[in-house]
Parts: structure tokens; C-alpha cells; sequence
């Protein structure tokens, strides 16, 4: 018997991550892009995958998850609509408000969301290596630098500021620093340094699908899992 694929929302379908999304679910057989949701829309079918405009998300078909790689403002919209349809949510919209994480620690309770600022695997483990290192490394001296490319809004990033919560909860005082040039797509260094010595440890994106493969993966997990709020280092094991 074949089996049935899984239905996805990709919310933010015009952006840099949305459209790396779209490319690799179409090459994955157990994927189903069921709706493309974005703040405006032109075509209404592209490639086989029906568009929808942010407002028309009350519209949208049955879908088992969505992803939402979108802005502040766009997110209560989808954060609502999830939680209306009983599906979980995997988002990576960053610069969001207090109001809305606790928003999402209200839809926890009805539904899976996993929200990350990064969702690469190796950002991930990055977090792990810099929350031991700051609980063995007290009274160093803690900065992470953060470079991302011109467009880049929020400063310091997302990642940078989870890599920052994983250092203060070892017992780290972080200091940031944010770069923006050129077309560079992440990189963060998190440094430990004393007097004669420091350690460096560093994660460097060089190409934006490993974010949009981890969304997927993400995705593909959260999928048929109960209510709670889902870290990406769950998916870890």
C-alpha cells in the first residue's frame, strides 16, 4: 500500500526560505506542498502548489503541518490558524515580541509547535558544546559574533541570542557583536577567553538549504505528535 504523503503549509512562500523550501519538497516523494501562503499573490497555481495571500489563510486546504519562515507581524495569523485546525507548526520567523513567544507557550498546549531561531542540526550541537563550556568556564570573558548578509534586519540575530541564553544558563555573561555585508548567508563564533588563552567555537551556514532541510526534517517529525513546545534538539535523539 502507498503511503499517504504528508500535507504542508509553507507560510512565507515568497521569501529567500520560503522559496528554498518549496524547491526541496518537491523533490521529496512523502512530502505534499498542499498550500504556498505569502502577503501577496499574483499567480494563484505555480509549479502544481495552489497561493494563497496571508489574509486568505482561513481558505487554505486540510494540511498535518505547517512551516512558517515569515515576518513579526504575519505570525499571529498562522500561529492562529494552526492552532483553529489542530495542526503543529515548526517556525523560524525571528524578531518576535514577548507577547507572541508567550503566545506560542499558550498554543503549546493544544498543539506541537517547535519554534527555533535556527534550524540547523549543527547549531544545534553548537548550543549544547556552548552551554558545557560556559558551566565549566565561569569566570571567563564570553562574545559572540554574529555576520549575516546586507538584508539582514534584526541585530543581534535570533541564533545569536539563543546562543547567548545557552552561555548565561551555564552561568556566562555574553557580549554581542553583529555584522551585516554582502550576501553572506550565517556564521557565529562564540568566544571564551581569559588571561594566555581562549576558545572558539564557531558554526558557518554556506548555503541556505540546510535551514530549509532541517525545517523539513522538523517538519516531518513534529507531524502526529501530541501538544508541547519542541526544541530542534529533540530531533536529535
Amino acid at each position: 500500500m502507498e503511503q499517504e504523503r504528508l500535507r504542508i503549509l509553507i507560510h512565507g512562500a515568497n521569501g529567500r526560505m520560503g522559496q528554498a523550501l518549496l524547491r526541496l519538497a518537491a523533490i521529496e516523494s512523502q512530502l505534499d506542498v498542499v498550500a504556498a501562503v505569502s502577503r501577496k499573490v499574483g499567480q494563484r497555481v505555480i509549479e502544481g502548489v495552489p497561493r494563497f495571500a496571508a489574509s486568505e489563510l482561513h481558505a487554505v486546504p486540510a494540511f498535518d503541518v505547517a512551516i512558517d519562515f515569515s515576518l513579526p507581524e504575519a505570525f499571529d495569523g498562522i500561529l492562529a490558524a494552526c492552532v483553529e485546525r489542530g495542526s503543529p507548526l515548526a517556525s523560524g520567523t525571528t524578531g518576535l515580541a514577548v507577547s507572541q513567544l508567550d503566545a506560542i507557550d499558550r498554543a503549546a498546549s493544544r498543539i506541537g509547535v517547535l519554534w527555533a531561531s535556527n534550524f540547523s542540526l549543527g547549531v544545534a550541537v553548537l548550543h549544547d558544546l556552548v552551554e558545557r563550556a560556559a558551566s565549566v568556564l565561569p569566570a571567563w570573558d564570553c562574545d559572540i559574533v554574529e555576520t549575516h548578509h546586507a538584508r539582514k534586519l534584526d541585530a543581534p540575530s535570533g541564533t545569536a541570542l539563543t546562543l547567548g541564553a545557552a552561555a548565561e544558563a551555564g552561568g556566562a555573561s555574553p557580549r554581542y557583536a553583529s555584522v551585516r555585508a554582502g550576501d553572506i548567508v550565517g556564521e557565529h563564533l562564540v568566544q571564551f577567553a581569559t588571561a594566555g588563552e581562549r576558545i572558539e567555537l564557531a558554526h558557518r551556514a554556506t548555503n541556505r538549504d540546510i535551514f530549509a532541510r532541517g525545517a523539513l526534517q522538523a517538519a516531518v517529525w513534529l507531524a502526529g505528535r501530541g501538544p508541547g513546545r519542541y526544541r530542534i534538539r529533540d530531533l536529535l535523539g
